[in-house]
C-alpha cells in the first residue's frame, strides 16, 4: 500500500520568520531604549514636587537623577558583556522585568532615601535592558545599509526619548502627580514585554556565560564613579580643600585605578583592555561623554530656570520644551541621511560647533528673560547639534565591532553617555551653585548667573568634543574594483576600529 503524499507545509522558512520577525524586533528595541532614556529626563521637570513633597535638599534633588545615572553608567558594561556571554533575549527580559519593578517602588517611596534607593535599581535594570537592545539591532541587521537605517532610527528614539521626557514629566506632574512619571513604566514595561516573548528570538550565550561576567571589575568602576560625582556635589557645601571633598575624590580615584588593574588581570575582563587601543572606539567614546555631559545638564538646568526664574508651571516648562524635542529629532534624521555620504566627522564638528554656539548664546540669560526670543533659539540651537551628534558618534563607536563583541561596543557608547551626563551634571550644578554663592542677596538674580555660567562651561564641554572629533576618519572609504565586501560591523567609516 503506498503512503500518502505528504501535506505541504504552510509554516514559512525559518529565513521568513526572521523576517517576519525583523520590523517587531526593531520596533521592541526602540521601545524599550525610548522607556529607558525617557526616565534620565522625565524627573527633571518633576524634581520641584519631590522636593516639596519629601521635604529633599537641594543635593538630594540631584541624587533623584545622579543614583539612576550612576547605577546606570557604572553598570552598562556588565550589561553589555551580559548581553554577549548569556544572550541579548535573556539579558533584555531581566533588564525590562527589573526595570518595571524598580519603578514601582520609585512612585510608592515615602521619603527621599527610598526614592533613591530604588532609582539606583532602576539604573541597574536600565543597565541590563539599554546595551541589549543595540545589540538585537545590531545582530538582526547584518546588511550595513539596513543597519544603519535601524540604528539611525534608534538614535532618533534615543534622543527624541531625552527630549520628550521633560513633556511626559510635565504633562504626568501637573495633572497626575509626580509619582506618575514612575508608574508611567509599567504598563509600558508589560507591553514590550508581551511583545519581545513572542518575536524577539532565543540565542544561547556563550557557555559558562554567567560564570565567566567580570562582577568585581563592574563593583569597582560603580563606587568609583559613585565617590567622584559625590565628592564633585560636596563642593556645594563644602571647600574644595576640605577631607570630606578630597577623601570622596581620592577614593573615587582608587576604584578606578582598581578598575584598570583587574582589567588587566582577570580572564574575562568587563572591558578588555586591548580595545581601548582602537583608535576610532577610544576618541568616539571620549567625544560621546563630552556630548553626555552636555545634554544631561542642559534638560536639568532649563528646566530649574523656566520654573524658579522665570515662574513656569511643571505642565508649562514641559510643554515649551517641546521644540527641543522635534530639534533633536530632525538633528538626528538628518545624520542618518548624511553620514554614510560623509562620514562621522564632518557632522560631529558640525553638530558640536551648533551646539557650542547654542550654549553660549545661553549663558546671556536674564531674571526678565522672554522664552520666544531669549531661550527658545539657543535652546533648538543646542538641541539640534546634539541630536547631529548622536548617531555619527555611536557609529564610529561601533565601527568594525563583529557580532560577538556587539553588547561590549554598545555598552561602551553607553556607558560613556552617562558617564559624561553624571559627572557633566555634578559639575554644571557645582558651577551654577557657586554662582549662586557669590552673590550676597539670595534670589532670582543669583540662580539666574549661576544658571548662566554653567551653560558657559557646557559650551566649553561641547567645544571639547568638537576639537576631539577632528580626530576620527572622514570621509567613507570607497571600494575599488578589487576591494573586498565589508563584513557585517564595517562600511560606516575609512578608518574602521583602527
Amino acid at each position: 500500500m503506498s503512503s500518502a503524499p505528504p501535506a505541504l507545509s504552510t509554516e514559512p522558512a525559518p529565513s521568513e520568520r526572521q523576517g517576519a520577525r525583523t520590523p517587531m524586533i526593531l520596533l521592541i528595541a526602540c521601545a524599550a531604549q525610548f522607556m529607558v532614556v525617557l526616565d534620565v529626563s522625565i524627573v527633571n521637570v518633576a524634581l520641584p514636587d519631590m522636593k516639596a513633597s519629601l521635604g529633599l535638599s537641594p543635593a538630594g534633588q540631584q541624587w533623584i537623577v545622579n543614583a539612576y545615572t550612576l547605577a546606570f553608567a557604572g553598570l552598562l558594561l556588565l550589561g553589555g558583556r551580559a548581553a554577549d556571554l548569556v544572550g541579548a533575549r535573556r539579558t533584555f527580559l531581566a533588564g525590562l522585568v527589573l526595570f518595571a519593578a524598580a519603578s514601582l517602588a520609585c512612585g510608592l517611596s515615602g521619603d527621599g532615601t527610598t526614592l533613591i534607593a530604588a532609582r539606583a535599581v532602576q539604573g541597574l535594570g536600565g543597565a541590563l535592558l539599554a546595551p541589549a537592545t543595540l545589540t538585537l539591532i545590531m545582530t538582526t541587521f547584518t546588511e550595513p545599509r539596513s543597519r544603519m537605517r535601524a540604528m539611525g532610527t534608534w538614535s532618533s528614539v534615543n534622543g527624541g526619548g531625552g527630549a520628550a521626557g521633560a513633556v511626559v514629566g510635565g504633562l504626568l506632574t501637573e495633572y497626575a502627580g509626580w509619582r506618575w512619571v514612575f508608574f508611567v513604566n509599567i504598563p509600558i514595561g508589560l507591553a514590550i514585554l508581551a511583545a519581545a516573548l513572542l518575536y524577539v528570538p532565543a540565542v544561547r550565550g556563550s557557555h559558562g556565560g554567567l560564570r565567566r561576567l567580570d562582577l568585581p571589575g563592574a563593583l569597582s568602576v560603580t563606587v568609583g564613579l559613585t565617590a567622584l560625582v559625590y565628592g564633585i556635589i560636596s563642593t556645594e557645601s563644602s571647600p574644595w580643600g576640605s577631607p570630606h571633598v578630597w577623601g570622596a575624590l581620592s577614593l573615587g580615584i582608587l576604584f578606578l585605578a582598581a578598575f584598570v588593574l583587574i582589567e588587566s588581570k582577570v580572564a574575562a575582563p568587563l572591558v578588555p583592555l586591548a580595545v581601548l587601543r582602537r583608535r576610532t572606539l577610544a576618541i568616539a567614546n571620549l567625544v560621546m561623554i563630552g556630548l553626555g555631559s552636555a545634554m544631561f545638564a542642559m534638560w536639568f538646568l532649563l528646566s530649574l530656570y523656566m520654573q524658579q526664574v522665570l515662574g513656569f508651571s511643571a505642565v508649562k516648562t514641559g510643554l515649551l520644551f517641546l521644540p527641543g524635542c522635534v530639534a533633536v529629532i530632525v538633528g538626528t534624521r538628518t545624520s542618518a541621511h548624511l553620514v554614510r555620504r560623509i562620514g562621522p566627522r564632518s557632522l560631529l564638528v558640525t553638530g558640536m560647533a551648533v551646539s557650542t554656539f547654542g550654549f553660549l548664546w545661553l549663558s546671556r540669560i536674564a531674571v526678565g528673560g522672554v522664552f520666544t526670543t531669549d531661550v527658545a533659539p539657543p535652546f533648538g540651537l543646542c538641541a539640534l547639534g546634539l541630536g547631529m551628534a548622536m548617531l555619527p558618534v555611536t557609529a564610529a563607536a561601533t565601527t568594525g565591532i563583529q557580532p560577538r563583541e556587539a553588547g561590549l561596543a554598545s555598552g561602551l557608547v553607553n556607558t560613556s553617555r552617562q558617564v559624561g551626563g553624571a559627572l557633566g551634571l555634578a559639575i554644571l550644578a557645582a558651577v551654577a551653585s557657586h554662582g549662586v554663592a557669590e552673590h550676597l542677596v539670595p534670589g532670582v538674580q543669583a540662580l539666574t548667573a549661576g544658571y548662566g555660567r554653567a551653560f558657559l562651561f557646557a559650551a566649553l564641554f561641547t567645544a571639547c568634543a568638537a576639537f576631539g572629533s577632528f580626530f576620527l576618519p572622514g570621509r567613507p572609504a570607497t571600494a575599488g574594483p578589487g576591494a573586498t565586501a565589508p563584513g557585517p560591523g564595517a562600511g560606516l567609516t575609512s578608518g574602521g576600529a583602527a
